[in-house]
């Protein structure tokens, strides 16, 4: 049994403050480093989007399978306090050493900003995420349950209270988080050359890890602590084996049946511990369906962020990252589970609707599904807009005159007729089969053939500025710019060589009649600099940008004014992707729907799992409704990997309908199980063992933590 000095607080036990607190730090950590791993995965390791999606995704699931570990060392060996400590040690460490990985100057040896030695950055990386993933999936099944074992009996009320305000915590910890590391992450340092700030945006998560368990020892005289009860998962596999074994070796017809198939263990073990175990099988069986749920939760962080990403971020006054869209569901959750519990459960009630766990569940998982329909025709509206590409064998060609002629373009079929200094509104599309001849003339001129040097699912600019004068420029560009920047390239029009710098981002050398590639920049407007010997005295070398929304790319032309105005340099601007026009505001109700699906399906379903759990098993249960979310993140590996659908909106109506079907199954299921009350039956145990020998007197504390929450 418990020793405890009892301190108590608005009716609550003292040591809970500090549980709390210890929460908010570890999810503020947890999320924190989590909200920039796909963006360091792309950016600093230059991997590309599915690997580091499949990375992504590995390291979820690892933090969701580890528990197993966590339970079966608090449970057999170190006690849940000691657990908690000394995992959150390991947890420390390893935000510390991922870190250090993100530390450019640790190996950049010639001072140019790019590590020399990437493979070192990674495996620190992996060694950091690694320890990561076994500190705060060890502690997961741990930390709520020692925070029920702090109530007595009779405090059922304000322990399932404890459970929200617990839940609260979680959620401010990752949505404060997720709003103030991407902040950092745009910081700029570094020793020898200036970057994205990453260790700063990993050091602080880092940081916070160490204040929660600060803050979790310091509570250390307060907790009531129990001792370990042995190794009961053990005894659980131990017990099935038998059983199987058993059921096996009595296979032929002289045997008689037994009721359940684990009342073949009988032989070997005694009947509460069977019994115990029945009670979990049952629920183990209900949990077959769920993880489908978190293979489209889950999915938030993934491919919900990369498709704001083709979206415009202004919502009124604010300016959103894509990577900040995820905060929704935190902030949605922050207001719902307050709404949902002291409104809409009591109001069902009154209605006289018997809303059983199992039933909120189904529901949880049928808005689930509803979240990602809505996403796929959010996805059609998205598609609407995007520019087309070239695909296969075709190519895309735009005609750019940067010269003081208006010139004619003759393309297989079409005559087009361009100003000076003017571009064609939009590319036109070729087969390039069929591009056997372009010829170029201005007024006055003999017809130039221009030597096609195209290439297949790419756009080109044709640069043209005199009768016999043209350059062929492949763009580079054949998706949208990623992550919602606007790329940006200039066009020497002036003559002579230039350096331009924008924002601090230097395009070098960009010489006469040529273009520069395109770099990327965020929205908003940029200040753009020229530097070139060309530029007479006393000319103005300094612009501003146009104001940029998300997801477009410009082509800025250098030309020469005219004599009046002294032959100084301008900037004339022309669109060759538009900005995204699809408002990030359109994603809120499949996030609401997502939200709303979270709520009634994981804040019930930890609770269910508790009341039909026996109490020495409390955490074996807690450990396989974590699993749960590991295996839904190995289904969008399984999905996305070999999947390979083209269209994005097709990939969500599966995801949909796969979780529809799951939903009909689990509802089936739901029908057929029969709820039982534990207490109850571990009492009638206790009572026909007093028959038996009336001295001794079992007294079993129930740690029945009631509501708990998988977002721990």
């Amino acid at each position: 049994s418990g020793t405890s000095k009892s301190y108590s607080c608005f009716g609550y036990p003292l040591s809970i403050f500090f549980i709390v607190i210890n929460e908010f730090c570890e999810r503020f950590s947890y999320y924190g480093m989590k909200a920039l791993l796909i963006l360091y995965f792309t950016r600093f390791f230059k991997w590309d989007d599915n690997l580091s999606t499949a990375i992504y995704h590995t390291f979820v699931a690892l933090c969701y399978l580890t528990p197993i570990l966590g339970a079966l060392i608090a449970d057999s060996w170190l006690g849940k306090f000691s657990t908690i400590v000394s995992l959150s040690i390991v947890y420390t460490i390893g935000q510390a050493v991922t870190a250090v990985s993100s530390i450019h100057d640790l190996s950049d040896f010639d001072h140019d900003g790019t590590p020399n030695n990437l493979p070192l950055h990674v495996a620190l990386c992996m060694i950091g995420l690694g320890l990561i993933a076994l500190g705060t999936g060890g502690i997961k099944p741990c930390v709520s349950a020692f925070g029920g074992d702090q109530f007595e009996e009779g405090q059922e009320k304000q322990r399932n209270r404890f459970f929200s305000i617990f839940y609260l915590a979680i959620n401010a910890g990752s949505l404060l988080s997720t709003i103030i590391t991407p902040i950092l992450r745009v910081q700029e340092c570094g020793i020898h050359s200036k970057q994205a700030c990453y260790p700063l945006a990993f050091g602080v998560p880092a940081a916070l890890m160490a204040v929660a368990l600060i803050v979790f020892i310091a509570g250390s005289s307060m907790y009531t602590k129990y001792q370990p009860q042995g190794n009961i998962m053990g005894d659980v596999a131990k017990c099935i084996g038998f059983a199987i074994k058993n059921r096996f070796r009595h296979r032929s017809k002289e045997f008689p049946k037994r009721e359940h198939w684990l009342d073949w263990a009988q032989e070997k073990y005694d009947e509460r511990l069977i019994s115990q175990i029945k009670m979990v099988t049952k629920v183990m069986f209900l949990y077959i369906p769920l993880p489908m749920f978190w293979a489209l939760f889950d999915q938030q962080g993934s491919r919900w962020t990369l498709q704001a990403t083709t979206m415009n971020g202004k919502i009124g006054l604010l300016d959103i990252q894509p990577d900040q869209m995820q905060t929704v569901n935190a902030i949605l959750i922050v207001v719902m589970v307050p709404i949902v519990d002291a409104v809409v459960y009591p109001l069902i009630a009154k209605c006289g609707f018997n809303f059983t766990p199992l039933k909120k569940m189904t529901v949880g998982m049928f808005l689930a599904s509803m979240s990602f329909v809505v996403a796929a025709f959010v996805q059609l509206e998205i598609d609407k807009t995007l520019p087309v590409f070239p695909e296969g064998n075709q190519v895309q060609i735009k005609v750019l005159n940067i010269g003081s002629n208006n010139m004619t373009i003759y393309f297989p079929g079409e005559t087009v007729h361009i100003g000076q200094i003017s571009a064609t509104n939009e590319f036109r599309t070729f087969d390039l089969d069929k591009l056997t001849s372009i010829n170029i003339s201005s007024p006055g001129s003999p017809v130039t053939p221009v030597t096609p040097d195209f290439q297949p699912g790419h756009r080109h600019t044709l640069l043209v500025w005199g009768p016999n004068d043209y350059r062929v420029i492949k763009d580079g560009l054949n998706q949208k710019p990623e992550k919602g920047q606007n790329g940006i390239r200039f066009v020497n029009a002036f003559g002579g060589s230039f350096n331009v710098t924008v924002d601090g981002i230097l395009y070098e050398d960009v010489t006469s009649y040529n273009a520069s590639t395109y770099q990327f920049f965020s929205y908003g407007t940029k200040n753009i600099t020229l530097s070139s010997l060309e530029i007479p005295g006393g000319c103005n070398n300094s612009f501003k940008s146009l104001d940029f929304g998300f997801g477009s790319a410009y082509t800025y032309v250098i030309t020469r004014s005219n004599i009046r105005s002294g032959r100084c340099p301008k900037l004339d601007e022309f669109e060759d992707i538009a900005p995204n026009t699809v408002n990030m505001a359109l994603q809120v109700p499949q996030y609401f729907l997502m939200t709303c699906g979270e709520v009634v399906f994981s804040v019930t379903g930890l609770e269910f799992s508790y009341s039909q759990a026996p109490s020495n098993m409390k955490s074996v249960l807690q450990a396989g409704w974590l699993l749960t979310v590991a295996v839904g993140n190995i289904i969008v590996l399984i999905v996305a990997g070999a999947g390979q659908i083209k269209e994005q909106w097709a990939e969500y109506i599966l995801f949909a309908s796969l979780l529809l079907v799951v939903c009909v199954i689990f509802a089936i299921m739901a029908r057929l199980y029969t709820y039982i009350n534990p207490a109850e039956i571990e009492a009638q145990f206790d009572q026909d063992e007093k028959k038996k020998k009336p001295e001794t007197v079992y007294a079993e504390i129930d740690s029945a933590s009631q509501t708990l929450q998988t977002k721990m």
